[in-house]
């Protein structure tokens, strides 16, 4: 079974996006900041890690660039989420496998999956 690792601050998104995930197969772990995220990593190898740009503690960017410096992480594929355009997410965070606008359709959740996860 492929693990899904979900940060994301917004209870009712993390929520949603673990239920739907859930639903198709995978194991979801959430974390509620970046920091927590890191933790999560201490006991799960995720296949995918879905991380919101926006977060109180530990924010996307910085936890995108802890993930991708150490290279136990760094291979991981990371869909990258916010309800900020692209391109302004593009600034801060470059090299992560797909982006996805916020809110998001239950369709474009699953295309982003299954692109990331090849």
């Amino acid at each position: 079974m492929r693990t899904i690792l979900v940060v994301d601050d917004e209870w009712a998104i993390a929520e949603v996006l673990e239920a739907l995930l859930g639903d198709e197969g995978y194991r979801v772990i959430v974390a509620n900041n970046g920091k927590q995220g890191l933790e999560r990593l201490a006991e799960w190898r995720p296949d995918l890690i879905m991380l919101d740009f926006m977060m109180p503690v530990m924010d996307g960017p910085a936890t995108f660039a802890a993930l991708k410096a150490d290279p136990k992480t760094a291979s991981i594929p990371i869909i990258l989420m916010s309800s900020l355009p692209e391109e302004t997410v593009a600034q801060r965070c470059s090299g992560y496998d797909t982006f996805l606008r916020k809110p998001f359709r239950i369709a474009a959740v699953l295309e982003a999956v299954n692109k990331a996860l090849g």
